[in-house]
C-alpha cells in the first residue's frame, strides 16, 4: 500500500433528510470533501443488512453477502425513475443527529413498495436479470430466507418447521411459489442497492479514492449463510450451534467473552476448497477496494466454547489450516488487499502468518501512552511501514472523549511528554493527527469525529453495551472549508497526497 491517509465514516453517519445516511447526494459531497483534502481512502463499516434484534449492529447480520437496503437513497430512486419527486419530498421529521432505525424502517418500506410496483411494469429488465444471474449463488437463498423469516414472524430459522429448516427441495419449491412477491422484493432491493453503490464507488475511484470495507470473521447463526450451508458450521441435529466463538479470560474479563456465533468446521471447508470463503471474498472485493478482516487471529486459531456454557471460561484453542487457506485465497486473488485486525493479545503464530503473507496489521494511537514510551508497540517511533495507524477505531472513544473521560494522569503525562508540551484539549485531536501523519505507517486513518474534535458523545460504539450504538451522524454544516484546508495542509506536509 502506498503512503496515504483517509477518513473513517460509516454510510449510516452521513447527513440525509431520510433518517439515516444513504447512497445519495451527501455521499458524493463527502467524496468531494475527501478529494478536496487529497485523502486517498474512505473506510466504512460492514455494508450487510442490520437487525433490530441485534441493536442494528453492522457486525450482526442476516447475510455475509447481501447489503443493507436501508442505505438505499430515495433521491436516487427518483433519478432512476422509480419514484416521483413528490413521493419523497416531505419525509417525516427525523432527527439529524442520530439514526432513527425504528422510524426509517416503516417509512422506507412504503417507498420501496411503490418503487417495486413501478419497476415491475418496466420492460425490458435485462440488467435486473443479469444481476440476479450473476449473484444467484447467494441471492436466491437469501431472498427466500428473508421471505420465510417474515412468514414465520421473525423466528430463528432452526425453530422453523423441520422440512423448511432442513431445506427439503419440494418444500422450498412450494415456498418459492407461495412467497414469490416477498422473494422478488428482496431481490429487487439488492439490485437497487448494487446500482447505487456501484455508481458511488466509480465516483470514488475516479477521484483517486479507494474504499476500505470490513468483514466480520464470523456470521450469525440466524442468517441465510448458516441455513444454506449448515455443513460448514458446528451445529447439532436440531441445527443449533454446538460450539460458539469467543475469547478466553484475560486481564479485562475474568470470564472471557462468549460471542455466540457458530464456529466453522474447517475440515469441511478444506474438503470444499474453501469455496464459501472464496465466494465471500470475491463478493466483498467487488464492493470495496481493500478489506479489513475483523478478529484476524481467528483465522489462525480460535477460542471454541461449548454452546451449553454461559461464559467463555471452559473453551479451548482450535487451530485453523491457515497456510493452506490463505494460499487458496492468494491463488484466486493474487494481490489480496486485506488489513488484518490484530489488536489485543496476539500470539507469535499470528505474527508469523502476517509476516509470511506481508499483511498489514492495525495500530491505535490512543493505546500508545498506557505504558513505558520506549517499548510501547503503538507509539509512532516503534511502528513499521506496513501497518495501518488509527487515532481510534469505531470501538474506541474519540481522542477528546478519551482524554476527558478515560485517560489516567499517567497517560496524560506521557502524552504531553511525547508531544514536548501541554496542548489545550481543544487542539489535542490535531496533535494526535499530526503524530499519525508524520509516522512511517503507510496508511493512517482518522475517524471523522476526531477530525472534528468531538467528545465522547459522538463515539460510534461502546463495546459490551447494547443501547445507543451505531446512531451517531455527521451534521451538514460540520464539513467546512477551513476544516478541509487544515487537513489538506497537513496531508501535503507529510507526503500523503
Amino acid at each position: 500500500m502506498r503512503r496515504g491517509s483517509g477518513i473513517l465514516l460509516h454510510v449510516t453517519s452521513l447527513p440525509s433528510p431520510y433518517g439515516i445516511g444513504d447512497l445519495g447526494p451527501w455521499a458524493y459531497r463527502f467524496v468531494d470533501f475527501l478529494s478536496k483534502c487529497k485523502q486517498s481512502l474512505w473506510q466504512i463499516l460492514p455494508l450487510n443488512p442490520t437487525d433490530p434484534a441485534h441493536y442494528n449492529s453492522p457486525y450482526h447480520s442476516t447475510s455475509a453477502f447481501a447489503c443493507n437496503p436501508l442505505l438505499i437513497s430515495p433521491e436516487c430512486l427518483v433519478q432512476d425513475g422509480l419514484l416521483k419527486r413528490a413521493e419523497v419530498k416531505s419525509p417525516p421529521d427525523f432527527p439529524m443527529e442520530r439514526v432513527d432505525y425504528r422510524g426509517i424502517g416503516s417509512y422506507k418500506e412504503r417507498l420501496f413498495n411503490k418503487a417495486h410496483e413501478g419497476f415491475k411494469g418496466k420492460r425490458p429488465q435485462y440488467e435486473y436479470e443479469k444481476f440476479c444471474s450473476e449473484n444467484s449463488h447467494w441471492l436466491e437463498d437469501f431472498a427466500l430466507f428473508m421471505a420465510l423469516k417474515s412468514h414465520f414472524d421473525g423466528r430463528v430459522w432452526s425453530d422453523w418447521p423441520q422440512e423448511v429448516r432442513d431445506r427439503q427441495p419440494k418444500t422450498l419449491q412450494s415456498a418459492q411459489k407461495e412467497l414469490h412477491e416477498k422473494v422478488e422484493m428482496v431481490k429487487f432491493l439488492q439490485y437497487v442497492f448494487s446500482g447505487q453503490w456501484n455508481t458511488l464507488k466509480r465516483y470514488c475511484n475516479q477521484a483517486g479514492i479507494q474504499i476500505i470495507g470490513d468483514i466480520p470473521i464470523y456470521v450469525e447463526h440466524d442468517s441465510a449463510d448458516v441455513w444454506t450451508h449448515p455443513g460448514i458450521f458446528k451445529l447439532d441435529n436440531e441445527k443449533r450451534p454446538c460450539a460458539v466463538a469467543g475469547v478466553p479470560p484475560d486481564y479485562f474479563s475474568e470470564t472471557g467473552q462468549r460471542w455466540g456465533n457458530p464456529v466453522y468446521r474447517w475440515d469441511v471447508l478444506k474438503k470444499e476448497a474453501y469455496s464459501w470463503w472464496i465466494q465471500r471474498m470475491e463478493r466483498n472485493l467487488k464492493l470495496c477496494d481493500i478489506l479489513r478482516i475483523d478478529h484476524f487471529r481467528g483465522l489462525v486459531a480460535y477460542w471454541e466454547v461449548p454452546a451449553t456454557e454461559n461464559t467463555a471460561i471452559n473453551g479451548k484453542w482450535v487451530e485453523v489450516p491457515t497456510m493452506q487457506f490463505l494460499n487458496h485465497l492468494m491463488r484466486r486473488f493474487p494481490f489480496l488487499p486485506i488489513i488484518a485486525e490484530d489488536l489485543g493479545l496476539i500470539t507469535p503464530d499470528v505474527r508469523e502468518i502476517m509476516h509470511h503473507f506481508e499483511l498489514p496489521g492495525m495500530k491505535v494511537l490512543l493505546f500508545a501512552f498506557g505504558e513505558d514510551l520506549p517499548t510501547n508497540p503503538y507509539i509512532p517511533h516503534n511502528l513499521v511501514e506496513n501497518c495501518v495507524l488509527y487515532t481510534g477505531t469505531h470501538d474506541n472513544n474519540t481522542v477528546r472523549g478519551w482524554f476527558e473521560e478515560e485517560a489516567t494522569p499517567g497517560e496524560k503525562g506521557r502524552l504531553f511528554h511525547y508531544l514536548g508540551r501541554e496542548a489545550p484539549v481543544e487542539e489535542l485531536h490535531w496533535e494526535l493527527i499530526r503524530l499519525a501523519m508524520m509516522s512511517v505507517a503507510n496508511i493512517v486513518i482518522f475517524s471523522i469525529q476526531d477530525i472534528l474534535g468531538l467528545g465522547g458523545e459522538a463515539r460510534m460504539n461502546r463495546p459490551a453495551t447494547t443501547e445507543g450504538n451505531w446512531q451517531w451522524r455527521l451534521l451538514p454544516e460540520q464539513l467546512t472549508n477551513p476544516l478541509a484546508e487544515r487537513l489538506l495542509e497537513m496531508t501535503e506536509i507529510y507526503g500523503r497526497t
